[in-house]
């Protein structure tokens, strides 16, 4: 019933968006008009269509430590993951956290997937994100860098050059067994991904209007505190992206 409201209230905003008058909306789906603005104004908020039906799995990637070599997550994935499944908390929508393996392998022909991780920590998800039409990971000499397959553009994380930007992607791309979507967060380095999460909080209405519902790609410019890693400005550097018809 939650979704079926959202759902409803989403499609009144969006007809509205494309000109319908309410009056119109109203004649259309056989409802007064009081309804339909009742329809439009209650209920969870229709931007949380962006993604997807819910519940939700939040997983980040464990890595080796570097001096230990025990495994360990990174803290701006944990700072990423937590404050992304307040958000969803306050759309409405149940969540659980899950941490994929040293190995990278992961189940990914699953409902509901947001996942904090890029080519580097995963081959399954290397491969899924070769699957993007518009923006490609890319390894140059100096290390992972993002390509704007559109424009050929390589954009290159600051993090580095010892500056204190990164440059981060936000997909959300078919499965592989073509039965949904999973999103995909994550920097060049860590703290691109805290920026992301920043983001979504403060542009998710925008982003889903851009994105509506199908696979899609963005890059995004994540400009932070070089002592505490947090973000100071997050701003896209591409359109959003999306793919198909």
């Amino acid at each position: 019933m939650t979704e079926l409201s959202r759902l409803r209230r989403a499609l009144v905003q969006e007809l509205h968006d494309e000109g319908w008058t309410f009056a119109e909306i109203a004649d259309a789906a056989g409802l007064s008009r009081g309804r339909v603005h009742q329809v439009r104004h209650q209920g969870p908020r229709p931007e949380g269509a962006f993604f997807g039906a819910g519940p939700f799995r939040i997983v980040t990637p464990l890595k080796r430590e570097d001096q230990w070599a025990r495994p360990v997550v990174a803290a701006e994935d944990v700072a990423a993951s937590q404050r992304l499944g307040e958000l969803l908390r306050s759309l409405g929508f149940e969540y659980e956290f899950e941490q994929m393996p040293l190995s990278g392998e992961l189940d990914l022909n699953r409902d509901g997937l947001i996942i904090f991780s890029g080519p580097r920590t995963s081959d399954a998800i290397g491969a899924l994100l070769e699957a993007d039409q518009a923006i490609r990971f890319k390894y140059l000499k100096s290390g992972w860098a993002l390509r704007d397959l559109t424009t050929s553009t390589t954009y290159k994380s600051g993090h580095d050059e010892s500056e204190p930007f990164d440059i981060a992607y936000l997909g959300r791309l078919p499965r592989p067994d073509g039965n949904g979507n999973v999103i995909i967060l994550t920097g060049i380095h860590p703290p691109g991904t805290l920026g992301l999460t920043q983001f979504l909080c403060e542009h998710l209405t925008d982003l889903h209007r851009d994105s509506r519902k199908g696979p899609m790609s963005v890059l995004l410019r994540v400009d932070y505190d070089a002592e505490s890693h947090e973000p100071t400005a997050v701003r896209t550097i591409t359109p959003v992206h999306r793919h198909g018809n």
